[in-house]
């Protein structure tokens, strides 16, 4: 019982040096307390979410789609974070793919291109096909194209809002929303449900 004891004050005390402002006792042994706390007892705050997300982001889409008799119109502008947020919603058991899968490759596409809306990097162009893929293919699990008509374009935006502050707070914010919107895609034959599984 005494080692055990011994070992339980140990390790709580590094940790608490591990997570307390520096000190004498950090700046000196430091590289000690960093190899008994890494990997297996890290510490940060994550947990408690420091700084939430104070915007709601969501993506929408558009389609060009061409007619059997060589027309063409363009659809009016598809909310697929509302599509992701009703199917969520009510649902104790939610898949990641409805929780998830658009915002990570909105996340992914707005990491790896500038305000241009250009790659930077190698992921770009991969985030990029990625994301058009997703959208071509809700498009078609929605039947935007209908019997007749052939997907020719999908043009990508978001629509950010600032979260409104509680009534007691004096923070001002800006309810107006930003949207960022990417140029007109070309829909390939590896975008279509049929060759993206």
């Amino acid at each position: 019982l005494a080692v055990v004891a011994v070992a339980v004050c140990v390790h709580i005390g590094m940790v608490f040096l591990h997570v307390a402002p520096p000190n004498t006792v950090t700046k000196q042994h430091g590289r000690a307390i960093d190899d008994w706390v890494y990997p297996e007892f890290e510490q940060n705050w994550k947990l408690f979410a420091p700084n939430p997300l104070q915007q709601n982001i969501a993506v929408q889409v558009r389609a060009r789609i061409r007619s059997a008799d060589g027309g063409s119109r363009t659809t009016g502008w598809y909310d697929l974070s509302a599509q992701d947020g009703r199917a969520i919603d009510g649902n104790l058991l939610p898949s990641h793919t409805q929780q998830n899968e658009l915002r990570r490759s909105w996340d992914l596409f707005v990491a790896t291109h500038g305000t241009d809306n250009r790659p930077v990097g190698l992921r770009g162009t991969l985030s990029e096909t990625y994301l058009r893929r997703i959208v071509v293919l809700r498009l078609e699990r929605d039947h935007v194209t209908a019997p007749t008509g052939t997907l020719v374009s999908v043009q990508v935006r978001s629509r950010t809002s600032t979260v409104p502050p509680p009534k007691w707070s004096e923070e001002k914010v800006t309810v107006q929303p930003v949207y960022r919107e990417l140029p007109w895609w070309p829909v390939t034959a590896d975008d279509t449900e049929g060759s993206a599984r």
